[in-house]
Order: structure tokens, then sequence, then C-alpha cells
């Protein structure tokens, strides 16, 4: 029957049977090019279905009036051979595409690395093709018991990917037409579901709509806004199968592309270069997809521990003096605080690698002050150069032009674009040549300011003019037959010009990488420079930069939507590999209010990456320009966070051996659990800690989702511990909440304006340490560690600890791991330990048969558990899974608690 829509066009009795057959939601876009109202002719010049849908709403898309019929012409596979690894194929087309230069024939690679890793590639059969320079693990042999089937159709060519288990079918290219031209290749999936993840970097939810909803990947400069491309690109994906399963799907190619969302549901790939390349993750659950991704991209770099410390900026601080006045008060109220920083305001005309000599005069005492202190100092650089001193005044200009070591245009001059200091050059990071210049810059200010890490900005790279002083030249790089989707309408908006010439490829390729070329300089000049771990915090971000740097959300807004959006945005970015995230606490533009900051700076404080930033011409938003009970209770949330820096510092190490995510969505954790998988305004860290954040003004309670199983109230531990230990550093709400035996529901709970939700799961081991101002003065302070214990009574732990600075500590065998034992000697002393759950008061403690004294606290606050401290525990020695012949156990009776740990002493 013909649909309802076909009625409002005046040829729809000739709208052949094919095009009335396809569902709305199964109609693949065959004219995607924006700004194009699409006619009947334009669409059926294409060979398309051509049937006219209601019009929406400015700037909304909906159902497409060009479609492809099921008969459109698309490759044929015409051979398939096994090889050792897997299969390899030839794909031809024998009727022409309609973007110029199609591909006639194609090469299909397929590739059995793991059981739970498929690499499938194509590409031009006859001519090599850029591809992204990127290291990538070579397997020697097949997988083989893969968890996965793969099939093929013939003709039309399309590859049907199956998981054994359940027989979901995770990939079907068969509902559109592969297409492959020079500058435009596109293929189409249906997806099992449609709870998708990833695809970044945008602000958006953490699953993502698939209703008619266009994702670009294109490195750009903008303030984080709904529907643009962002400053990261990120091609990969997370998707949550019925039943608690999950995969992942990466397509390694750097080029500017879109990813087109349906509600089929399904999702098209369109890419204007290079080659298309894909890694299938099977999972099956979704952190084991995450660490499958990194396996391919890298995982990240261990961060030095006072990297996890709170940080502290702006741009406008006037002066190093005024700068400094603002770390004097911090200390004055005895506020933790790891890293002071300074954005451009710090240069010499917003010149990279100068002093303002004026106004910043003092910088180097400040940062001497700053280390005396056992504190950092962080400062901001550009890859824009200023080209505009005279010759001979400005070395890294002058030694960059003299080695060529800048983005030419296509004459083989310097592209010239606007910056802050004015007209610049743009470093070419894919030089290596480049990377020597780099480390002779820093080389040269670190000599006056002993900097301690960095901060890369306006890399994507931004340009204030679009494309360059003269523009862009025609062709067909700056003006290609497809433009994805960007903001903008253009390749160079607000960037160079996509035909500019680098080391490596033009940036027409390049671009994407730009970010991560100068992270990975970067984080090797440190490396020179101090010989410690680099910490580095990058704005512009691509796969496997997690081994180089850090990422912070952006130029984002003092509101109340940024806060609530910085969540799924560090949680995507969890899912990249890239676990030091953060957003600009309090927000970077606009003004900030007592409330918001007070509510954003307990969310913030636990971001993995904790910094406050805002703009200049602002009021101040640090702790210190608040009232008494707002920097209380800033104050007291920086202190929680630094009481859990062992904890935190151990979910890094995790994520550096084996990319397990640091901050995590609750689905992560509870698969099975559905009600989980939409959850974007609440996070974990690691398994343990539930963090339910205030994310509006004027409440005094929030709701959040608490999954099944025991949750003890953070805060009331903390009370507790504190009392046991003698510790006087207790919370104005200490005991106010209480633990929770949930179901699987949504809880309300008291949130009033000082106090932050936070839970601990039952089974948990927290190791914990008293907080002091900076992270080296709370790593000498005793460990204590919070039992929180599971209705079997048994709960696990585990801490790494090393030296918080040295390079491949963990590589080298410098550390020790505690999961409740030291593998290595290291001195780490167990002050106290509490036990949660025990459910009457023992008449005696005895560990390794040796009786301790101990107190017993019946708490009214849990009804159903009380809490068992013991203080003054010797070092503990354990191994996760315990070395062979070692046993660790607790067992109780009637009237006593026994705690035995035999493990290598």
């Amino acid at each position: 029957a013909p649909c309802p829509s076909c009625a409002e066009d005046p040829r729809a009795g000739h709208t052949p049977p094919k095009c009335l057959v396809v569902p709305e939601s199964h109609r693949f876009d065959c004219y995607p090019e924006r700004r194009v109202v699409v006619t009947q002719e334009l669409c059926e010049s294409r060979g398309c279905c051509f049937i006219q849908s209601p019009p929406l709403a400015e700037g909304k898309q909906g159902v497409p009036w060009c479609f492809y019929p099921p008969d459109f012409p698309s490759y044929t596979l015409e051979s398939l051979n096994h090889t050792a690894l897997g299969m390899v194929g030839l794909l031809v087309r024998r009727e022409k595409a309609y973007y110029p230069r199609d591909i006639q024939k194609l090469r299909l690679d397929v590739e059995f690395e793991t059981d739970t890793r498929l690499h499938i590639k194509i590409t031009d059969a006859a001519n090599p093709r850029y591809e992204v320079p990127l290291d990538v693990p070579r397997v020697m042999k097949r997988a083989e018991n893969p968890i996965y089937s793969l099939n093929f159709s013939w003709d039309p060519f399309g590859v049907l990917l199956q998981r054994k288990a359940t027989g979901t079918v995770l990939l079907n290219t068969t509902v559109a037409p592969l297409i492959f031209a020079d500058q435009f290749l596109q293929i189409s999936t249906s997806l099992p579901s449609r709870f998708l993840y990833g695809l970044g970097e945008h602000r958006d939810s953490l699953v993502h709509s698939l209703d008619w909803n266009t994702l670009t990947l294109w490195a750009r400069d903008v303030s984080p806004t709904e529907s643009f491309n962002l400053y990261g690109a990120h091609p990969f994906y997370l998707l949550m199968e019925e039943g608690g399963n999950a995969h992942g799907v990466f397509l390694l190619n750097s080029n500017a592309m879109e990813v087109a969302l349906q509600p089929a549901p399904g999702l098209t790939w369109r890419t204007i270069g290079g080659v298309l390349d894909f890694y299938i993750f099977l999972g099956p659950d979704p952190s084991m997809v995450i660490q499958q991704y990194q396996q391919v991209i890298g995982f990240p770099a261990m961060p030095p521990m006072w990297a996890l410390g709170f940080h502290l900026c702006r741009w406008g601080y006037g002066s190093s003096n005024g700068t400094w006045q603002t770390v004097r008060a911090m200390r004055n109220y005895q506020i933790p605080q790891d890293g002071q920083w300074n954005d451009i305001d710090y240069m010499d005309g917003y010149r990279d690698f100068t002093l303002d000599s004026q106004k910043f005069s003092s910088l180097p005492s400040l940062v001497e002050d700053l280390h005396k202190h056992k504190q950092r100092y962080v400062m901001i650089l550009d890859p824009g150069i200023s080209s505009t001193s005279p010759n001979g005044s400005y070395w890294p200009f002058d030694e960059g032009l003299r080695r060529g070591l800048f983005l030419n245009t296509t004459q083989g001059q310097p592209l010239i674009g606007q910056v802050w200091p004015g007209s610049t050059a743009f470093a070419d990071f894919s030089n290596p040549d480049t990377h020597q210049w780099w480390l002779e810059n820093l080389q040269h200010f670190h000599a006056h300011v002993p900097f301690d890490g960095l901060w890369i900005d306006m890399n994507e790279p931004s340009n204030f003019m679009d494309g360059s002083e003269h523009g862009c030249p025609p062709g067909e790089l700056d003006n290609p037959p497809y433009t994805p989707a960007v903001l903008g309408d253009s390749l160079s908006a607000k960037t160079v010009c996509a035909s500019a010439k680098q080391k490596v490829s033009v940036h027409y390729n390049l671009h994407n990488l730009y970010g991560l070329m100068e992270a990975k300089a970067t984080a090797s000049a440190l490396i020179q420079l101090r010989g410690k771990r680099p910490f580095l915090i990058s704005r512009s971000t691509f796969p496997s930069q997690g081994r180089y740097s850090g990422h912070w959300l952006g130029d984002n807004r003092s509101q109340w939507k940024d806060m609530r959006y910085s969540i799924p945005g560090l949680l995507s970015f969890s899912l990249f590999g890239i676990p030091l995230v953060g957003a600009d606490i309090c927000g970077f533009s606009g003004s900030t209010s007592e409330e918001l900051c007070t509510r954003w700076m307990q969310l913030g404080a636990f971001y993995p990456f904790s910094r406050n930033h805002n703009t200049q011409n602002e009021k101040a938003q640090d702790p210190t320009a608040f009232s008494p009970a707002a920097r209380t209770a800033m104050k007291d949330v920086l202190l929680t966070r630094y009481s859990l820096l062992p904890f935190l510092y151990t979910l890094f190490h995790r994520a550096h051996l084996q990319g397990d995510t640091v901050a995590r969505p609750l689905f992560f954790e509870f698969p099975q659990d559905k009600a989980t998988w939409e959850l974007d305004r609440q996070f974990l860290w690691g398994q343990s800690l539930l963090v339910t954040p205030v994310l509006e003004p004027g409440v005094d309670s929030v709701t959040g989702y608490v999954p099944q199983g025991t949750w003890y109230d953070f805060y009331t531990v903390r009370s507790i511990t504190a009392f046991a230990r003698g510790w006087p550093w207790l919370s104005p709400n200490g005991g106010r909440g209480s633990s929770v035996n949930s179901s699987g529901e949504m809880v309300k709970m008291s949130a009033p304006l000082e106090h932050l939700n936070l839970h601990i799961r039952e089974g948990s081991i927290l190791p914990t340490q008293k907080p002091g101002t900076t992270t080296e003065a709370t790593r000498g302070n005793p460990l204590h560690l919070i039992v929180a214990l599971s209705s079997h009574a048994t709960a696990w732990g585990d801490l790494f600890w090393d030296d918080g600075e040295s390079l491949d500590t963990f590589e080298k065998g410098n550390y020790s791991y505690v999961v409740f034992n030291v593998t290595q000697a290291t001195k780490v002393t167990v002050g106290t330990l509490s036990i949660f759950g025990v459910q009457k008061p023992p008449s005696k403690v005895l560990l390794n048969g040796q009786e301790k004294p101990f107190s017993y606290l019946d708490s009214q606050v849990w009804p159903h558990f009380s809490v068992l401290s013991w203080v003054g525990v010797p070092i503990l020695r354990v191994s996760t899974p315990p070395p062979p012949g070692s046993q660790c156990d607790q067992r109780g009776d009637e009237d006593s608690l026994w705690l035995s740990c035999h493990a290598r002493l």
C-alpha cells in the first residue's frame, strides 16, 4: 500500500513499487548533501527513490526524501581466497557510482586476529591510498576459537557478522550499497539495538539518539555546543546488545567524516578519503570491549600522582604576583592544591616560549616557591608561531623557518593564519625534525621557568580566519565533491587549508591527527626535559591520544547545563581510552554563582582530571573567592578526593596496564540491568564508588539510580573512620547518610548544599589516606583500608604504589602491588582497618593468631550494619590472585572475627 506521504507528490502514482516497500526507518540517504533542496529530478538522476516527507523544523533532520532502492548497483564479491590469517577477496563494481573517480576494483582483507577481534579492510585493489600512520598490532597467527562467525553476501557484496553464542547479527552491510570513490567512501549497516555510545567528540547524551542524527568528526575550535563537531575525532562506537552483551567498531580513518544514525536501527559511515579499515571487538561485556579497543590503539600512559591532585587556573590573573596571591590564599585556608597554571597572559604578546617581563617578571620565583611547597606549575602552549617579529628577534619562528618546519601552502611557502599573537605559521608535527625544534624551544624556556607540565591548546589547529591570509586555492582538496556536515560548511572554516602540505601528507588527510601529533612531540620533550612521567593536557584528540596526554572538555560556560553535559563527556572519553579527563570546574566563560560553583566543585572533585578554570574579565571562582560556608564545602570535598588518592591512583594503574576505565558508566558494572544503559547523570570510580551529584539549582535532594545490592554511605563511613583513627577532618554532614539496600531502583537522597552523595559498593575494599593539602603530603600519611562486606562476608580491593613520578615503574618492577599484601617491599603502613557489615560485636579480634585491640560502633544510621575497627594493623602483603600456596580468608563464629593472611611476607 502507498505510504501516506506519497500522496503529497504529484508523481506519487509513478513511484516504483520497489520504493514503496522500503519502510521509512530503513531509508538510507542517497542524497546527503547539505544546503541542497533535493528534488525528484536530482534524486532520480542518481538512480534512487524519491518520496517527499512532511517538512521538519529548521535544523532538524528527518526521513530522507531520496533513498536507495533495494536493487541499487553495488560491488560484487568476485573471488575469495583463504590466507594464513583470514581471507582476501576482490570486489568489482560494474556500474559507475555518482561521485567522481569511483574505484572499480577493491581489495578485501579479513584477518581473524583474536577470538574477540576481527579486522576487515577495504581499499583500492590497484593503487596505494593514504592510511593513518598509527602503530597497530600485527598478529602472526589466526584466531583458533573466535566467538563470532563471518559470512558474506556475494552480489551485492555485504558483510554479515554474528555472535556465535546468541546468534545476534552485529553487522549487516547489505542494507545499503557500498560506495568507494576517491573522495567519497560510504558503507552502512544495521544495528542490533538502539543503545549506541562513542563517536566523539560531541556534546550529547551518553547514548546517542538514532532519530535521524548525524555526528560529524572534524576537529574544530568551538565552544561545546550540541550538534557541532568539536575538538577531537574518535570514529569508534560501543553498542549494547539485547541481553547485556556488547561490541565495538573502530574505523581507522582520519579524514573528514560523518556518521548518520537512523531508527532502523542503522548506521552509515561516510568519509572523504583514506580507506575503510575496520576493527570489530566482541567483548562480550562493555569493559572488555574497551580493553580490546585499547589493545589496538594503545593503553593510556600512567600519570604522575600529582596530576591527580586539584589544579587551579584562570585567564586573567593579570600578573605572576596575582597568580601567587591566589596560591597563598589557598594555602592560608589549607585547601588542597597540587597544580597552579597560567593561561596565555604570561606570554609576551601571546608568543610561545616568551615571558611578559613586566607583569610576569616574578614567575621564576613563583615556580620556585611552588616547588618548595611540593606543588607544580603548568603553562599553556599553542601550535601557532608568531611570524611578524623582526628577523632575528624571535628564535622559534626564525629557526622553524630555516629548518622548514611549518605547514606550507601549495606554492611551498609557510601558510600564514591568525591566532592570538596575530599572524602565525603552524608547526608541522608530522615532521620528526619539528619534534627536535619543539624540544629545543622548551629547553630554552624551562631553563628560565622550570615548569612541570604543559597544556596544549588551539591544536585542531585553530585559526581565527578561514584557511589562510590568502584564502585557499581552488581544487578538490579544499572543495571536495562532498563535504561532511562540518560547522561552517567548509573544511577550512576556522582552521588551515586542507591543501596545506605537511611532511607525511596533505592536511586534508592529517587534520584530525594534528593534536595527537603535537601531544606525541610534547610528551617526548617533557620526558627528555624532566626525566619523569610527563603531565600533558590537550584540547584536540584522536585515537591513541591517551598514550601521551589527558584532555579537558574545552571552553564550556558557567551554566548548569554545561555541568550536566560534562558527565557524558568524561564518560565518552573513558570509552576512547583517555581516562585523564575533566571539564573546567565552575565553567570557563561567563560568571558563575556560588551555588553553581559549590555543586560543580563537588562534581569536579570526582573528575579524573580536576581543574577549576575561568576566563578573563569575570569574577574569580577559586574556592577562596566565596563565603565561608561555600569555601568549607569545597575544601571538604577536595579533602575527600585526596583521601581517596590511593584508590584513584590504583584505578589509573589498571587503566595503564590493561585498559580499565577510571570514571565508569554504571552499565559497565551492571550490563544485565537495562535500567543502567542510559544513565549519564551519575558515574562510578572503578567498580566501587558511586557518585550522584546535584545538577540543578535550588534543591536539597537528588534522585539517583542505585543498582542492586548494598551501598554504604561514604560520609558516614568516613565519619566513623575519622572517629576510630582520631582524625579531626569530619565533614559537617558526618553521619548524615545511610546505607541503601537496593533491588535496583531510583532513590531520593538528601543533598544539602554542603553534601555530595557518595556510596561504596558492597564487597569493596578502598585504600585511603588521611588527606594533606598536596598529593606529596598525603602520600606520607598512613594507609587506611575501608572494607565494605558483601552479604556473603567477602570483599576485595587492591593498591598500586610506587614513587608517583618515575618512568616505567611497573615495567621495571619498581612498585608494590597490594591486594592486601605487597609484592615487593615498599613502606606502606596500614594504620587502621574498618570492616562494615559486622552484625554483632565480637568478643575479640585476632590477626594471624594474635589478639588485637578494636572498637565496635553500632550505628543507629544503619540498623542492620555496624562497624568494627582496629588500630595498629601491621603491613599485610597479599597478591591477587594470591600466590601459589598462600591463603587469605575471613571467617567468623558466634563470638569472634578472624582475619588470616598467609602470603609471601
